[in-house]
């Protein structure tokens, strides 16, 4: 996973063990901007950065501006830093650093912070940089994956979370990880470590609905609870804002369609993997099977996709949100 190859890039650093070019690349900002961020504060004393450290942007400089740079000896000081943020804006031209890194200044630092973009695994640049430098790939986490990421980013932290809230938090901010982490922090500030995050500490201090939110609504469907369900989608037509269809809508097509593999599975002990799930949340499937069967699933699938398309206004452009969300539950209760 990013966050264990983070954290081992980090430990090298402290440690002393320090490249001289780290080429932090994907579609996840997060942790490109994280170790950046590290080697900025912490590779050279305050006394040393006036003269050995400097921030490029890729939109004001040329690969060649970036290689004359980095080749300069440091003053006073064992090392120099260069970081080149948003470096992704030299794409067209970010070959040319192949001389550069086939033969890179021991006492530079070159730090390109390239994202929402990955290098040409089959040009020679990428081939350089994975012999002679720190190539990293920052990929984004799927949003199945986001609650467990919580948890460990919690736990080396000395912190833990109850799986409904890590879901809560995953369900309100999805998998942007810097949005997450953000709220994780505020949490810090407020809670001593040896205190659990609870659903009911979020509520409080976030502003998430513990009651009243795509989670809830999944587990009250699945347990074929109607007047709870009911009670949810009404709560969501008067707070749209909070609660847009598109993610209810995509929440419990995602819920249904794991059920449907569920249903097929041969060997239950494997569901967690083949769903994709936590092993904590394998027991809502095992409700939801026993109240539908794999046909009706079926057809609660179909009706989703539906009122998918009516939301889009296909054969439906007067139809509110409300209207929408008692049409769906109508529909998976009959």
């Amino acid at each position: 996973m990013p966050l264990d190859k983070a954290k081992a890039i980090i430990t090298d650093i402290k440690q002393g063990r320090i490249a001289p070019i780290y080429f932090l690349m994907g579609e996840e900002p997060y942790y490109i901007d994280g170790i950046a961020k590290f080697i900025e504060e912490s590779v050279l004393s305050e006394e040393e950065k006036g003269f050995n450290q400097m921030v490029l942007y890729g939109r004001d400089v040329s690969v060649d501006d970036i290689v004359s740079n980095a080749k300069r000896y440091p003053m006073m000081a064992e090392r120099q830093v260069v970081i080149v943020k948003e470096a992704q804006d030299l794409s067209r031209t970010i070959e040319n650093l192949v001389p550069y890194a086939e033969n890179p200044q021991p006492t530079t630092v070159l730090v390109l912070c390239y994202k929402y973009k990955k290098l040409d695994a089959r040009k020679k640049l990428s081939k350089v940089l994975k012999k002679n430098a720190v190539l990293f790939e920052s990929r984004k986490l799927y949003e199945n994956q986001v609650p467990d990421w919580i948890r460990r980013v919690l736990a080396g932290k000395g912190y833990t979370i109850t799986p409904k809230a890590a879901q809560m938090l995953t369900e309100f901010l999805g998998n942007d990880l810097s949005k997450v982490n953000n709220e994780l922090e505020k949490l810090q500030l407020i809670i001593r470590p040896e205190q659990q995050i609870t659903p009911q500490l979020i509520e409080e201090n976030i502003g998430i609905s513990k009651d009243f939110n795509n989670f809830e609504l999944q587990n009250a469907i699945g347990n074929k609870n109607i007047k709870k369900a009911f009670t949810i989608v009404q709560y969501f037509a008067q707070n749209q804002k909070n609660h847009p269809l598109v993610m209810t809508v995509a929440l419990l097509y995602s819920f249904f369609s794991k059920l449907l593999k569920y249903h097929a599975l041969s060997n239950k002990s494997e569901a967690p993997k083949v769903l994709g799930v936590s092993p904590y949340f394998i027991k809502d499937y095992q409700t939801a099977a026993r109240n539908y069967s794999m046909k009706e699933v079926s057809a609660i699938v179909a009706s989703i996709r539906d009122i998918d398309l009516k939301s889009k206004g296909v054969g439906a452009a007067n139809m509110t949100q409300a209207d929408l969300l008692k049409e769906l539950l109508t529909a998976i209760f009959k």
